[in-house]
């Protein structure tokens, strides 16, 4: 049974930084991709950023390019997301994906196969 375990939310002012982790277990995730959505009440979940895990190529969404980076460490099943000059509209549950990647991250965003449970981060103006 695939699992994902989020880690590092919290409280940050605007302009601060966090770095959220997920440790996924219970499979290879050769040809998979893992990535970060995000919810806040109200509203429906957002694509954040994505990662294959082969060959490492990214993928991020419009509201966070040039701020968040996200990377993964192969030995560890984990992936990361450095999250920099936060705003407060990124307050949100962040929730660890992981998907078959096929053919493209249009399809691979619509077929996400397991997800964490979620770790809060508020950004305070």
């Amino acid at each position: 049974q695939v699992q994902l375990v989020e880690s590092g939310g919290g409280l940050v002012q605007a302009g601060g930084s966090l770095r959220l982790s997920c440790v996924g277990s219970g499979r290879t995730f050769r040809n998979y991709a893992m990535g970060w959505f995000r919810q806040v009440p109200g509203k429906e979940r957002e694509f954040v950023a994505a990662i294959r895990w082969n060959g490492g190529g990214t993928y991020y969404a419009d509201p966070v390019k040039g701020r968040f980076t996200i990377s993964r460490d192969d030995a560890k099943h984990t992936i990361s997301l450095q999250m920099n000059n936060l705003k407060p509209e990124d307050t949100a549950v962040y929730y660890c994906v992981v998907g078959y990647y096929g053919s493209s991250w249009t399809v691979w965003v619509r077929s996400l196969n397991y997800w964490g449970q979620g770790t809060q981060v508020t950004v305070s103006s």
